[in-house]
């Protein structure tokens, strides 16, 4: 099949695809960042950070499947892929703890200033009285969106013996009484907000909840409380998180996605001490993007010969 690469891939499964397949790689990311050879395609495997919108796939006329190498369609346009009848899958699984340990990661961060500390030290001070920050026992972990990935940040909260609650949106009494037996007690969103000492982000990018976490939502949040997101930057205001931050309200945030991202952007919240920042690069463990990649092949395949639906794991398929 001829297969258009339109992010990089794991060099292993890269390989293999090659050797199975025609294979064309971009020849630049970027916003909808492809290029000729996207007009032959019959199989395009993108990630975050390329767009694939209505102009950008209408100039595919022989694509019959999209994998999405990770799990947020935000930069798809699902509505002109189904009108198209192109089939759309994700492979959410390995990516989902890179996340989920991400996360945790900024929460230590924050909470123990260890970027701040860094710096102190790299500079000659030895601040150590002045970097004093709390015990994450005994702390409520508020966690927006307890699906996969959330879900797996509440199983890291409950064993470093925090009280975890979460929100979800819809799900069934099945759903939630799985959650609530890994020690995730759900509540709704504006009771999340309002007990968390510590609030991390993991729904989709969507119109809904664009700004979900906006002012009125941050003004809610504890006195001194910290808010971490590595789900997307259009869910979480900047612009709000940045006067909290600076007012004193919140103690710290962590943030791998933000509003505007890519070479040459420097987020405003970067002139702040209390915020760690890093560059979306949540599922990029190595060992994950292995398993990613591993995956892409495997689906790729069965569609090739005709069983995807078999294969595939109901959360893989999307359209």
């Amino acid at each position: 099949m001829r297969i258009f690469l339109a992010s990089p891939i794991d060099d292993t499964a890269l390989a293999v695809l090659t050797e199975r397949h025609a294979v064309t790689r971009a020849a630049a990311a970027g916003a909808g960042g492809v290029d000729p050879g996207l007009a032959a395609c019959e199989v395009v495997v993108v990630r975050s950070g390329v767009t694939l919108s209505a102009d950008v796939l209408s100039g595919a006329p022989h694509l019959r499947l999209v994998v999405r190498a990770g799990s947020g369609l935000d930069n798809l346009d699902l509505d002109y892929l189904a009108s198209a009848g192109i089939r759309l899958l994700r492979v959410p699984g390995p990516g989902a703890r890179a996340v989920a340990e991400l996360t945790f990661g900024l929460i230590l961060a924050v909470a123990r200033r260890i970027a701040e500390a860094d710096r102190e030290v790299r500079d000659g001070r030895w601040r150590k009285h002045e970097l004093a920050g709390p015990l994450l026992e005994n702390k409520v972990l508020g966690i927006v969106g307890a699906g996969n990935i959330g879900s797996t940040v509440g199983r890291l909260g409950v064993a470093w013996g925090m009280r975890v609650v979460g929100c979800i949106a819809g799900g069934n009494d099945v759903s939630r009484a799985r959650l609530e037996g890994s020690g995730i007690e759900i509540l709704d969103f504006d009771a999340v907000v309002s007990a968390a000492d510590i609030l991390t982000i993991h729904v989709p990018l969507l119109p809904t909840t664009r700004h979900l976490v906006g002012a009125s939502a941050i003004a809610r949040l504890r006195p001194r409380s910290i808010v971490v997101n590595t789900a997307r930057g259009g869910v979480l205001d900047e612009a709000a998180l940045y006067e909290a931050l600076a007012s004193g309200h919140l103690a710290g945030a962590g943030l791998d996605v933000h509003e505007r991202e890519g070479d040459g952007v420097v987020p405003p919240l970067a002139d702040l001490a209390n915020v760690v920042l890093t560059p979306h690069i949540g599922a990029m463990a190595a060992d994950a993007q292995e398993q990613i990649g591993a995956r892409v092949v495997e689906l790729v395949d069965a569609y090739e010969r005709g069983d995807l639906d078999v294969v595939a794991r109901p959360e893989e398929l999307v359209l």
